[in-house]
């Protein structure tokens, strides 16, 4: 009969490893993904034209009356906001969204894609594209500086 050998290896503390690392990546992920949202939101503040006085947007009340509104320099720009998306959000994943309240500035849709009068002046999406690749690296660093703290 052949000598036979026998290993037995307890993973109870591997796991119990690969456990906290889990929950400290899912708790660190909507900090990490905040922080790129970040990112993007002040460069789309920086990009977002300002018109150097009061102007009117026109808009309808019904298919027959018109309404006039006034907006003051910098209105649309006041008007960005970011807010977390429960919606399109969920385990393991955090969303984002920087865009401009339409209440606010109705007439930002027009700014940035341009009508047939009048050409676009885009601002979201130069800014996204501008700091695309920053914002990825500043969440990567959000969410492994939350790891390590959960870990230490």
């Amino acid at each position: 009969m052949a000598d036979a050998f026998r290993i037995e290896l307890d993973d109870t503390a591997l796991n119990a490893s690969l456990d906290r690392i889990t929950k400290a990546a899912a708790k660190a992920v909507r900090p990490a993904a905040q922080a790129g949202a970040e990112e993007y939101y002040f460069e789309a503040r920086l990009r977002c034209p300002v018109s150097a006085e009061a102007h009117y947007f026109y808009g309808r009340q019904s298919k027959k009356t018109g309404v006039r509104y006034l907006f003051e320099p910098g209105n649309l720009r006041n008007s960005l906001y970011q807010v977390y998306s429960k919606d399109n959000s969920g385990q393991g994943v955090a969303q984002y969204h920087v865009a401009w309240n339409h209440q606010k500035a109705p007439y930002g849709f027009m700014v940035e894609y341009g009508t047939s009068r009048a050409p676009a002046h885009p601002f979201l999406r130069p800014a996204y594209a501008a700091v695309q690749q920053h914002a990825l690296q500043v969440a990567n660093a959000v969410l492994l500086d939350e790891m390590r703290k959960e870990l230490a």
